[in-house]
């Protein structure tokens, strides 16, 4: 076995242990929940065991269900496992070695932030702020895009969002865009540098149409005011962004 497929390998393996730390961490941090102690059956606090703490494999071979109880396994946990395995997967096939872990580690916050994005329409500061600071260090020690890109990319992505929500709200005289989505923005240009924040944006258009069709298609109503998480549209499109910088 030749030394791209063992970092693309352990690439998707960290990437469903990660995804199983995404998974509880978007469950209940938004209830309030506490992230530490032992792992435990959301139904009935049963805490679980190592046979039944494996990514993927013991939901499957549970059939989704808890083995005490009976109740259904929250959909949440496997299909965050798999997204954070396939980023797992694809950074380290796109760059082999530090520089696709660092593109995993941003694909991984990415996920998290959109997936409370999507839910809760909110991106924490401590998330987003770690974000910032991960892909500030990384220039720092010269992984990937140059720091003075990113600390540009940092400004001109908060900086650009921020007056357009300002100048919407004060012209339209309401909120157009959420507090945390200039933040998110701005952390996003800490990783990829200024010069590929319009490619962001495009993509998290397109991306934004294709939720609007899937919503009309579903008859449900897309009108100007329609409320949709620019956040995690904005997460979406970044790791393919940074997928091509990989590869180029």
């Amino acid at each position: 076995m030749n030394d791209a497929v063992l970092w693309a390998v352990a690439g998707a393996l960290t990437g469903l242990i990660a995804g199983s730390f995404i998974a509880t961490l978007m469950i209940r941090w938004p209830q309030d929940r506490s992230l530490g102690g032992r792992s435990a059956c959301d139904a009935c606090d049963r805490t679980l065991s190592v046979r039944d703490l494996a990514p993927l494999l013991s939901w499957a071979i549970a059939a989704g269900k808890c083995r005490t109880c009976g109740a259904r396994i929250d959909w949440r946990h496997p299909a965050v496992e798999l997204a954070a395995g396939l980023i797992g997967l694809v950074a380290l096939i796109a760059e082999p070695g530090l520089g696709g872990i660092a593109g995993a580690l941003f694909g991984w916050q990415l996920l998290t932030l959109a997936a409370l994005d999507f839910e809760h329409f909110w991106l924490p500061n401590r998330l987003t702020a770690l974000l910032a600071v991960s892909g500030l260090a990384l220039g720092l020690v010269g992984v990937g895009a140059p720091i003075v890109d990113r600390i540009i990319g940092g400004s001109a992505g908060f900086a650009a969002l921020f007056a357009i929500a300002w100048t919407y709200r004060r012209l339209r005289g309401r909120e157009g865009m959420g507090g945390g989505d200039p933040k998110l923005l701005g952390a996003i240009g800490c990783w990829l540098g200024w010069q590929f924040l319009p490619f962001v944006l495009l993509g998290a258009s397109a991306v934004g149409m294709v939720v609007a069709l899937v919503m009309l298609t579903r008859g449900q109503s897309v009108a100007a005011d329609t409320r949709l998480p620019l956040g995690s549209l904005m997460a979406i499109s970044a790791f393919p962004v940074w997928i091509f910088l990989a590869q180029s």
